[in-house]
């Protein structure tokens, strides 16, 4: 009878081999349907039986007893359980399909049930499979790792165990959804794209600011802290109680702001979060960078404040909400690093460009929409760029694709593509700029996947066999080098063009790396092409670049945001006036002038300097050196036209009287008192036969 019911779609069950799906059977709803789902019901317990007797197995007998007492029990009619219909297939953990979860489920049925995490990575335990997980047995962990794999999407099996303690064993309770799935449309009169490089290279519309007024643009970066549980595949937990809705900075090591040595470890800075600064005592192990150490307690040399680290990003945000009241900003730089620890978690390709995954509209939710709300932060762009870590930090494959996606499924967040830019118009004010959003992560696509593989990206050890070339990336660990190089090169081509053509009054670079990668690159852009000023991040303090390094880049103005907060500070934070080591830059912007004033964490201004048309510092008032290293008093005064020298005080009110004939056109030299460039118009300092012989 049992073996007679394949009309009611009963699991083919070979006794040699054990059962190839759990017992569970679909019952159609009709009015015979609970005379069927009886007499099936005592065909399963006795299949249950059968295989228990030939396979001696505890957990099968457990499971026939368990069901037995359900059938007598009466519970049999519930809509939930007679539509548990087992996958075609299940399998052990030595199935190729599991392969990503095998190695870490039987560790966590063994040895990591004793764990000192065990209690939070396998909380899920109970709710899957009913059994607190110091009772699961190997099959409770894979259908762990099947439903909801501690550690996220790598770890996750592919198929679900054919045995367990509670079975339908492929069953996951389902967890309410945090965020629905979100549709792009069309924005600005542009299309969503149909890959996510279609728009490498575009001018988003055009932006219209109009008023009389001071005009401010705030910059930030480096300030997507860890998402904590998203889903039941998808969390990004570093320490004990980072499982919770985050925001929550990212622990990692740090550094003696004087002589830059480490005085913390990664591991230990984590110690440092998951225990809420609890103080070390006696001797504790040294730990390697990523490690957690057994003795659970926060070094006095990681500098940990609980006030300040903890909530870094929420404290830069409230700043930033509280600055915009009167600021009132009219757009956001943002230079990257959007969300630790790799990006959106997911995969390149694995969501259409058309749709927004939960998981994304859930991190994008809580780590951006939720945290910069409020009067004059409401509805602001903010003009994005991609960091290391929205690539992945060590990995290129990482959902970097769903960044750009929505773009088009947001009222703010403008990231059309990889390099893009941005014309902004102050039509009252009678002037314009300029913003080239550029992709810098070349610095740290290494040509070696041996080479630093907890921040290459294209690191060999966690890369794997992963690649992006379905959607345009990185086709794998071998080719990821040339492709992130071949992007630069591209960037690099596209924006010098842009600043030849360019007639703006500011032109204005921002990019992820900190002011010093790629110098010689952006000293062409300045000299040859009139950049006006470089806005960086990746380093975590803010930080104005000096005069003597600036000097490497022809002069060019740069300062670095990157402390937003997402990831601890490079150094410790300081409760003073000038402490920078999380915070943002607000933007005074006219057609003469830009004023750049840096904000802490406390709403305090740590360092304000100011820059002409030319990129030419004119005053540099810093409280603390750590922002300006520059020599002499506070206030200084440096060249106000480009070709000045420097002994010179004021601005140079016309031509030179030596020939372009001289100065071949499209050149630039500081030593020169006139210019041939295509720059010199604007600075009001070209060669008198500029005309004549240059246009």
């Amino acid at each position: 009878i049992c073996f007679g019911s394949r009309a009611l779609n009963s699991p083919a069950v070979n006794l040699s081999k054990g059962p190839v799906a759990s017992p569970a059977i679909l019952v159609r709803r009709t009015h015979t349907h609970q005379t069927m789902l009886l007499s099936n019901r005592f065909c399963r317990l006795l299949t249950s039986l059968a295989v228990a007797a030939l396979a001696g197995s505890s957990s099968d007998r457990r499971s026939f007893l368990q069901e037995m007492n359900g059938a007598h029990a009466g519970n049999h009619s519930s809509s939930e359980e007679i539509h548990n219909t087992p996958p075609a297939d299940c399998g052990g953990l030595d199935a190729p399909q599991n392969q990503a979860c095998k190695e870490v489920a039987t560790w966590a049925a063994t040895s990591g049930k004793a764990d000192p995490e065990a209690p939070l990575w396998y909380k899920k335990m109970k709710r899957i499979s009913g059994l607190e997980f110091a009772e699961a047995s190997q099959d409770d962990f894979q259908r762990l790792y099947f439903c909801a794999p501690p550690g996220g999407k790598k770890f996750k099996c592919g198929m679900p165990p054919c045995r367990c303690t509670n079975p339908p064993c492929h069953v996951c309770a389902k967890k309410e959804s945090v965020a629905s799935k979100m549709k792009p449309k069309v924005t600005r009169g542009v299309m969503p794209p149909k890959t996510p490089f279609e728009y490498n290279g575009m001018e988003w519309p055009k932006m219209t600011i109009k008023g009389t007024g001071e005009m401010h643009i705030f910059a930030v970066g480096d300030w997507g802290g860890l998402a904590g549980e998203i889903t039941d595949s998808a969390m990004i937990i570093q320490y004990l109680g980072g499982e919770r809705p985050g925001p929550h900075t990212m622990g990692r090591y740090r550094i003696d702001e004087k002589t830059r040595e480490g005085i913390c470890l990664s591991g230990e800075m984590i110690n440092c979060m998951g225990t809420k600064g609890k103080k070390c005592t006696g001797d504790y192990d040294k730990l390697g960078a990523s490690l957690v150490s057994p003795t659970k307690c926060c070094p006095h040399g990681c500098g940990y404040t609980p006030e300040v680290d903890v909530r870094a990003q929420t404290l830069v945000a409230k700043q930033m909400e509280a600055r915009a009241k009167t600021s009132k900003p009219d757009y956001i730089l943002n230079v990257g690093d959007n969300f630790y620890w790799g990006g959106i978690d997911g995969k390149c390709g694995e969501t259409p460009m058309s749709t927004i995954s939960e998981v994304t509209a859930t991190q994008f939710k809580w780590i951006f929409e939720n945290m910069y709300s409020g009067p004059g932060l409401d509805g602001k762009p903010w003009l994005s760029v991609l960091g290391n870590h929205d690539w992945g930090g060590r990995t290129f494959f990482s959902a970097w694709d769903q960044q750009i996606a929505y773009t088009w499924a947001s009222d703010r967040w403008i990231l059309p593509a990889v390099y893009w830019m941005q014309h902004v118009q102050y039509p009252d004010l009678d002037f314009s700029v300029d913003f080239y959003m550029t992709d810098s992560n070349i610095v740290d696509a290494h040509a070696d996947p041996g080479q630093d593989p907890a921040s290459n990206i294209c690191s060999g050890e966690f890369n794997g066999d992963e690649s992006c070339s379905a959607v345009g990336g990185a086709p794998d660990v071998k080719g990821c080098h040339s492709w992130f190089q071949k992007l630069w090169d591209d960037g690099a081509e596209w924006v010098t063009g842009k600043l030849k053509k360019s007639r703006s009054d500011w032109q204005i670079l921002v990019t992820h790396f900190p002011c010093g990668h790629k110098e010689p690159f952006y000293k062409k852009l300045h000299e040859d092409h009139g950049l006006d000023l470089l806005v960086t991040g990746h380093t975590h303090k803010q930080q104005w670049w000096e005069e003597g390094e600036r000097e490497r880049m022809g002069g060019l103005p740069c300062f670095i945001t990157g402390g937003g907060g997402g990831i601890v500070s490079e150094s410790p934070p300081h409760k003073t006036s000038h402490d920078t080591a999380y915070g943002f830059y607000d933007l005074t912007i006219s057609q003469s002038s830009i004023s750049i004033e840096s904000i802490n964490w406390e709403g305090k201004t740590v360092g304000k300097w100011s820059i002409r048309p030319g990129g030419v510092v004119v005053t540099s008032e810093a409280d603390h050196p750590a922002l300006s290293h520059e020599s002499g008093d506070s206030l200084r005064t440096g060249n106000l036209t480009k070709g000045h020298n420097q002994a010179g005080s004021s601005k140079v009110s016309q031509a030179s009287r030596e020939s372009c004939e001289v100065y071949p056109c499209g050149t630039y030299a500081e030593d020169r008192t006139c210019q041939c460039n295509d720059k010199c118009t604007k600075y009001a300092n070209c060669c008198t036969d500029y005309a004549k012989q240059c246009t």
